[in-house]
């Protein structure tokens, strides 16, 4: 989030995803819980960055032997996850984090709190073939077969084809960064001509590779959680610079959201479940309010007026059709 001046909380260098590079503001860690039912998000949680935190530590050769090692941003991260732990629902099993995140200090903690990760790896990630061969009698048991070449799907196992045209590949592999056995999943597209892949990846060895596919494709409903709070509920619009003023304006922008989700699944009409449209639900509370006070500046009976088939039509007129 965008913030001038030198006395608000936390304002530090952050990477901006959207300009591609760091800039001067304020940032937020959020954890939200993903309906896939509905295709929308629900935030449980936002806790703002601190400042002055690196967002790697350095290496240990860099470090004075009688210092102790800094705090890093995944340390921050981590700590956020572990506090709303209790929180999430007993069946979320999965915890589901973009690129940033998929570092054997995040993996490790989302194991230890007894979930799953899912994530997506760098093009260039070291992954090793699991031995399945033959074992010597005697020396050290072999465990590594050749290192996956990640341009050749041939030595993968095709899964399907998806609804883009892409074909999903999967193979059980060995992860050099992350140090564990990992499942992953094998995004193949070609377009114009040009071979283009993606590589996820679960701490789940049994889980279907077109869920990990699914379920990472899903994370991108926490973006449109930033979008809608942004236009829609004031995330930005507060010039605090106050700790704790930041941190409830920040998450009462976000709540304002989640009520508003749930309004809309509680009002929908549809049998099928709809996705959320923050505009449109801002458009049905407008054209609420404007026959509620007709009715009562004309003095006509509420009743006969909302009971009439067409009320349900004025309602939704001007908003966008799911």
């Amino acid at each position: 989030m965008e913030k001038s001046g030198h006395y608000t909380h936390g304002v530090d260098w952050f990477f901006n995803g959207k300009t591609q590079r760091a800039e001067r503001g304020i940032e937020w860690s959020v954890i939200a819980i993903i309906d896939l039912a509905q295709h929308t998000g629900y935030t449980l949680s936002a806790q703002q960055t601190e400042a002055g935190l690196q967002a790697k530590p350095p290496e240990p050769s860099r470090l004075a032997k009688d210092s102790p090692s800094p705090t890093s941003r995944v340390d921050f991260y981590v700590g956020h996850l572990v506090e709303c732990d209790s929180y999430l629902p007993e069946r979320v099993c999965y915890i589901v984090a973009d690129g940033f995140y998929s570092k054997r200090k995040w993996i490790n903690a989302v194991v230890q709190i007894n979930r799953h990760a899912i994530g997506k790896l760098r093009c260039d990630a070291n992954l090793k073939f699991l031995y399945r061969g033959p074992q010597k009698r005697q020396g050290r048991r072999r465990r590594y077969a050749a290192k996956v070449e990640l341009a050749d799907p041939s030595n993968l196992t095709f899964v399907c084809e998806l609804e883009s045209g892409d074909q999903l590949y999967m193979a059980v592999v060995w992860s050099v960064s992350l140090k564990r056995a990992i499942r992953m999943a094998y995004v193949c597209g070609h377009k114009d001509g040009k071979h283009s892949y993606a590589v996820l990846f679960s701490t789940d060895l049994d889980i279907d590779p077109y869920d990990i596919y699914r379920y990472y494709s899903a994370r991108f409903q926490i973006e449109f959680i930033f979008r809608d709070a942004r236009l829609f509920t004031g995330l930005t619009h507060c010039q605090v610079r106050n700790a704790n003023a930041l941190d409830s304006h920040v998450n009462a922008s976000l709540l304002a959201l989640n009520l508003a989700k749930a309004a809309w699944r509680r009002d929908c009409q549809k049998a099928e479940p709809s996705r959320f449209s923050i505009a449109s639900f801002k458009r049905w509370a407008l054209n609420e309010h404007l026959l509620e006070l007709f009715i009562d500046m004309f003095e006509l009976d509420p009743t006969l007026i909302k009971s009439h088939i067409n009320y349900q039509k004025l309602l939704k007129y001007g908003a966008i059709d799911h």
